[in-house]
C-alpha cells in the first residue's frame, strides 16, 4: 500500500508493496546497445556476475531489474526527489535460492526514515516478461516495562522528545509508534545513567569484553592518507563506554584521539567527564577557540572527534537540511576538512539487546569542493548531516532526542 505525501500514515502493521513488470526484450536491447563499462549504471557488479554469460542471462537480469524498480516504488517521495534510483538496490539470491536485496546508504536512509525494517522480494518470469513484488515490513519499537515506567514518571523534556520524533517520523508512522519510540528512548537514557555510575568500577578485562569494534579497516584506511582524521559522530548509544573500552583494545592509539566538546553544566560534571576521558587516553579540545589546536593535531596525524548533532547559532553555523527541515549546523567541520583535506569518517555506537556495546566506523567522506567557498561549506555540511541521518535511523531510540535540534534561525541583522 503506497501512501502519498501529506496523506494519513499507514495503519499500524501495514505493509507497503511495490510491483513492476519488465519486458525481457527491453533488457535484451539494453545489453546489446550498452557498452560493458556503462552497465554499472543499471546493475551492480554482483548482479552482473550472478547472471553469468549463458542463455539465461537476459531473463535473470530482467527479473533483477523488475525487482529494483519495485523497490524504488516503495519510496515514492525519495524517488520523486531523485534521492534514490534503481542502482541503489542490488538483487541476489541467498543459499536457498530466495531473492534478497542489498541497499546503498541512500536506500538504507530511505528505509529507516520510513520506519521499515526490511524488504522482501518475490520474482517470476516467463518467455516474454519478468515480474517482481517488493514488500516493505514496518519497524516497531519494543520498549521494556522499565522504559515505559520512566517515560511516565520522569516527564523531563518529554514534549521535546515527542516533537522531534514527530518532525522526523510523523508523516510515515502513527502516533502509537511515536510514543513507543519515545518510551524506548527513555529506557536508553535510564541505562545511560546506570552505566555512567557503574562503568568506572569494572575491571579492564570486563570493559574490553563488553565492547566490539566494527569496520576498523575504514578508519585505518583513512588514517593511512597521512592527513589526520576527522571523526564525525553524534550522541549515539553510550559513546563513553564504547570509545573508552574500544580504545583499550588498541593501546597504540592512546593519546592520538581527541574530543572536541563544549563544557558540560554543572562544572563538577564537566571536570568528572573530562578526567575520565583523559584517564583512558583521550585528549579534550575546546569547541570554541580550539581551531589552532585541532589543526596541530591533524598535522601530527592524530584523530579528532567532532560531535556534530547539536544546534549551532548563526555566528558559528550554517542553515542546512537535517531530516528534511532547516537546522543550524556547525560549519567548523566543513571548514577544517576543506582546508586540510583530512578525510571525514562517520562513527556511531549502540547497545545490543545482550548489553554488548558496538563502536562502528563507516567509509570515509571527502568535503565537497566548489568554486564558491560558502557553497562548498554548505554542501559539505549537508553531506555530513546526511551521514548522521543514516546513523540515527538505524537505531533511532539510542540517539539524543532530548536536544532541541531545530531551533529558530534568527534573521541577519541589518547594518546601521
Amino acid at each position: 500500500m503506497n501512501t502519498a505525501a501529506g496523506s494519513p500514515p499507514p495503519p499500524e502493521g501495514a505493509v507497503r508493496c511495490g510491483v513492476d513488470t519488465v519486458e525481457i526484450a527491453r533488457i535484451e536491447r539494453l545489453l546489446a546497445d550498452t557498452p560493458a563499462a556503462e552497465l554499472a549504471n543499471f546493475f551492480s557488479a554482483q548482479e552482473l556476475l550472478d547472471a553469468g554469460d549463458g542463455p539465461g542471462r537476459t531473463a535473470s537480469l530482467a527479473g533483477r531489474f523488475a525487482a529494483k524498480e519495485a523497490c524504488v516504488k516503495l519510496f515514492p517521495r525519495e524517488a520523486a526527489l531523485g534521492a534514490i534510483g534503481t542502482i541503489d538496490f542490488s538483487v541476489s539470491r541467498d543459499g536457498y535460492g530466495a531473492p534478497t536485496v542489498s541497499l546503498s546508504d541512500a536506500a538504507q536512509l530511505a528505509l529507516g526514515r520510513n520506519r521499515f525494517s526490511a524488504i522482501q522480494l518475490s520474482l517470476t518470469h516467463d518467455r516474454h516478461q519478468a515480474t517482481a513484488m517488493a514488500l516493505a515490513r514496518p519497524a516497531q519499537a519494543t520498549p521494556s516495562f522499565a522504559a515505559r515506567l520512566l517515560y511516565r514518571v520522569l516527564p523531563l523534556r518529554r514534549q521535546v522528545v515527542l516533537d522531534n520524533l514527530r518532525r522526523v517520523y510523523g508523516e510515515v508512522t502513527d502516533e502509537a509508534e511515536i510514543t513507543r519510540l519515545a518510551q524506548a528512548h527513555y529506557g536508553h537514557l535510564g541505562r545511560l545513567l546506570w552505566e555512567f555510575l557503574w562503568f568506572p568500577w569494572l575491571s579492564r578485562a570486563r570493559r574490553m569484553a563488553m565492547v566490539r569494534v566494527d569496520n576498523l579497516d575504514a578508519l585505518l584506511a583513512a588514517h593511512a592518507q597521512g592527513k589526520g582524521v576527522l571523526i564525525l559522530t553524534g550522541h549515539f548509544g553510550n559513546f563513553e563506554v564504547s570509545t573508552s573500552a574500544g580504545l583499550a583494545s588498541f593501546p597504540e592509539a592512546k593519546g592520538r584521539f581527541h574530543f572536541v566538546r563544549r563544557p558540560i553544566r554543572p562544572e563538577w560534571l564537566d571536570k568528572l567527564v573530562t578526567r575520565r576521558f583523559r584517564k583512558v587516553g583521550f585528549g579534550v579540545l575546546p569547541k570554541r577557540g580550539g581551531l589552532e589546536a585541532i589543526l596541530d593535531r591533524l598535522a601530527a596525524g592524530d584523530l579528532v572527534v567532532f560531535p556534530f548533532d547539536q544546534h549551532a547559532q548563526r555566528k558559528d553555523g550554517v542553515l542546512v537540511e537535517f531530516f528534511g527541515h532547516p537546522a543550524g549546523t556547525f560549519r567548523s567541520l566543513a571548514v577544517i576538512a576543506l582546508a586540510t583535506g583530512a578525510p571525514v569518517v562517520p562513527a556511531s555506537s549502540w547497545r545490543e539487546p545482550d548489553g554488548t556495546h558496538v563502536l562502528r566506523f563507516e567509509a570515509p567522506l571527502q568535503a565537497v569542493e566548489d568554486a564558491d567557498a560558502n557553497e562548498a561549506i554548505r554542501l559539505s555540511t549537508r553531506a555530513f548531516n546526511r551521514a548522521l541521518e543514516l546513523l540515527i535511523v538505524r537505531r533511532p531510540e539510542q540517539w539524543w532526542w532530548v536536544h532541541r535540534r531545530w531551533k529558530p534561525w534568527p534573521k541577519r541583522k541589518r547594518a546601521g
